[in-house]
């Protein structure tokens, strides 16, 4: 901000002085108003310690002191000070070669001190050496280039509608001004150059001025994101989603999952604290950006969201709609081993329905029952007219029934054995989902698969087979794009050792296909349990932690290495605070935050899908109604923060 020139102010005195439209300085009479007397008011009263404003009583506080480090954002609380409170912010760039020399006869006198107090034999000043140490500090900064000096002004006018009631609340912003260790004073007999250098005319009446450099001037604006930096929204290929707010700074938190070292994500919390709020939130900001979504849904939680931006909503276990195992993906009829990876990826699936705690022949079936399952399966491909040839891969698929016929039909007894069990999902009450060839291939920017209509002996089957449906689509070479797939409730899979495996496999190959795995789940032992949970994990660059259960906080301290604050965060957090933690070693808190009009599309609060009678639509979308974002970074536990210094303490070097 440059140097501006302003007209002598008259003396001050008790004194009223009208003013009238159209002769301030520099206007004839029939002449607008122009300038800085557009902010006339009708009438002054002066006095030594405030000026009375058109009936309202104001005082100016002058800043003189500052901390010798702040955090990001300092200057927050007084922005967001509850009573009529202006904040004015004066900036005036030193130059590099006046600021160099500056700091150079600064060091001179700190380092003439020190030796003085040497020479005499008293004992050296702690405050004198950390001044020393600041200044020599940032004047190498300074001489790289790395950082610049300004001189600051800062200056606060309170405004109330008696005497009585502006001492009250000078007080108050006073006491605020401490609690930031900030040093201030009232600017008395000058009580109308420190009410003009408040008013939004550029006048810096006052020119009580502090050297500041630049991580500490940019560590007071309060629109910045202090761990996390904005992404670059015109990097190719950027996505950018804004999360919410943050609990430190009330910036806003923006995270490009596709600027991470992968795009997989994962996101745990207990019951209740937001995790798929928080999640559906993120998708629907993700199609903003043209991402294609692909959503595993065991509840039906995206039925209102596919409905609203044209999305397409597929109900596994309705009557009509079936998935068949054993198709053979076009896009990868290229491939020699696709009939193996078919036959392999049944394995998978029947291992998931027949509840094998193992997956791998060692468990519930025994390595007999798994040679005869492979057997079946080949001989149902045969029976199909389907072989090793590629050139036969366009015949129909075999079904589960064909496969359960080669079972009884095989003459090691397992093979019967395993075809009675199998019956249930063949001829049985779950054979729905597998009787008939796949019915349908959902395409579009946002596809569902709902798994609610699933009864619970399905639910981690429907799981892999819509995951098997999903990843023939991200791995068609001929539609490659953007895509993000999203399994809620991911502990379904993760207590299936099949599942967890085939979970991992798509965590470890999504990268490659441009595509990113978003797993959302309630239990966080699920992850930890295990060694593929703990890889699901590794393999994840964007982690986001809302509210924990105390029994896993130990694990979650050692797996992702958190503070003694952020652990407490976790264990204390409100609905929608979250611990987001990215693949670059960065970490922030933020608060989830919703407009009115996504809040309706995305919430399950009973409270706001019910309506009362009479009502014509849900209440009050204020998602969630215990909280808001200018109250939920208050009482939280502390964040681990990068402190900005500013050049001095309490005495100003120049």
């Amino acid at each position: 901000m440059s140097r501006n020139h302003h007209p002598r102010i008259p003396p001050q005195s008790r004194s009223r002085r009208p003013l009238r439209p159209g002769r301030g300085q520099g206007a004839g009479p029939g002449l607008p108003v122009q300038g800085p007397a557009l902010f006339t008011p009708p009438a002054l009263v002066v006095d030594a310690g405030q000026v009375q404003v058109s009936g309202l009583c104001a005082t100016t506080i002058t800043v003189v002191g500052y901390p010798r480090e702040v955090g990001p954002g300092w200057m927050e609380p007084l922005l967001a000070y509850p009573g009529r409170l202006d904040v004015a912010l004066h900036i005036d760039p030193t130059p590099p070669a006046v600021a160099a020399l500056r700091l150079r006869r600064q060091l001179g006198r700190l380092e003439s001190g020190r030796r003085a107090d040497a020479a005499a034999g008293r004992l050296a000043d702690p405050e004198l050496d950390a001044a020393a140490q600041d200044a020599g500090e940032l004047a190498r900064q300074v001489a790289r280039g790395e950082a610049r000096l300004f001189r600051v002004g800062l200056y606060l006018t309170v405004y109330a509608d008696s005497r009585d009631q502006l001492a009250e609340e000078a007080a108050r912003v006073t006491a605020l001004a401490h609690s930031l260790l900030l040093t201030v004073r009232r600017a008395r007999y000058r009580t109308i150059q420190g009410w003009v250098s408040t008013l939004p005319l550029g006048l810096d009446l006052l020119r009580i001025r502090r050297a500041f450099d630049t991580d500490a001037l940019a560590a007071g604006i309060p629109f910045t994101t202090p761990d996390l930096p904005l992404p670059d929204p015109q990097r190719p290929g950027a996505a950018p989603v804004v999360y919410g707010t943050n609990l430190h700074s009330a910036g806003l938190v923006a995270h490009d999952r596709w600027a991470q070292p992968n795009y997989n994500s994962v996101t745990t919390g207990a019951s209740g604290t937001g995790k798929s709020f928080l999640m559906k939130l993120d998708v629907l900001r993700s199609l903003y950006q043209g991402v294609e979504v692909a959503i595993v849904d065991p509840e039906d939680e995206y039925a209102r969201l596919a409905a609203a931006v044209g999305g397409t909503r597929l109900a596994l276990g309705a009557p009509g709609v079936h998935l068949n195992p054993l198709d053979l993906p076009a896009h990868s009829r290229h491939d020699p081993d696709l009939l193996t990876r078919r036959a392999l990826f049944c394995h998978t699936l029947i291992a998931t329905l027949l509840g094998d705690p193992t997956g791998d022949g060692g468990g519930g079936l025994g390595a007999g029952g798994w040679a005869a399952l492979d057997a079946a399966i080949l001989t149902a491909y045969r029976q199909a007219g389907i072989t090793g040839d590629p050139a036969t891969w366009t015949r129909p698929a075999p079904l589960l029934a064909d496969v359960t016929a080669a079972l009884t039909a095989a003459e090691d007894p397992a093979g019967p054995a395993l075809a009675a069990r199998l019956a249930p999902f063949v001829t049985g009450s779950h054979a729905g989902l597998f009787a008939h060839p796949t019915t349908t291939q959902p395409t579009g920017h946002l596809v569902v698969y709902s798994l609610r209509a699933l009864p619970d002996e399905l639910k981690a089957a429907g799981t892999l087979l819509t995951l098997d449906a999903i990843w023939r689509t991200v791995a068609d070479p001929a539609q490659r794009r953007r895509r993000l797939v999203v399994v809620d409730e991911g502990w379904l899979l993760m207590a299936h050792p099949a599942g967890a495996k085939f979970l991992f496999r798509l965590a470890k190959a999504a990268r490659k296909h441009w595509a990113g795995l978003a797993v959302v789940t309630q239990d966080s032992a699920d992850l930890l349990g295990s060694d593929l949970g703990r890889a699901v994990i590794a393999n994840s660059a964007t982690q986001i932690l809302l509210r924990q259960d105390p029994s896993v906080i130990d694990d979650l301290r050692r797996v992702y290495k958190l503070t003694d604050g952020e652990a407490t965060q976790l264990l204390t957090a409100g609905p929608g605070d979250a611990l987001l933690l990215t693949g670059t070693g960065q970490r922030t808190a933020l608060h989830a935050l919703a407009s009115p009009a996504e809040h309706a599309l995305i919430t399950t609060d009973p409270v706001d899908t019910t309506t009362a009678p009479g009502d014509t639509g849900p209440l009050d979308p204020a998602w969630p109604q215990e909280t808001d974002s200018a109250s939920a970074g208050l009482g939280r536990a502390p964040h681990r923060q990068a402190a900005r210094r500013p050049v001095d303490d309490d005495a100003d070097p120049f």
